[in-house]
């Protein structure tokens, strides 16, 4: 599955956005913001009654 991640720097930290799911995540910087979205992506994805 291929998925678009849009990454904006809001304050001092970056914001990870997922538009295809509507999940997002933050990080202080842009590793840590991609790697906070994939993990939140991945406990979205196990819920069973998520919707794609």
């Amino acid at each position: 599955m291929k998925l678009t991640a849009v990454i904006r720097k809001e304050g001092k930290f970056y914001v990870a956005l997922c538009p295809e799911l509507d999940i997002a995540s933050q990080g202080e910087n842009i590793e840590e913001a991609l790697r906070n979205l994939k993990e939140a992506i991945e406990l979205y994805l196990e819920d069973e009654d998520a919707k794609i």
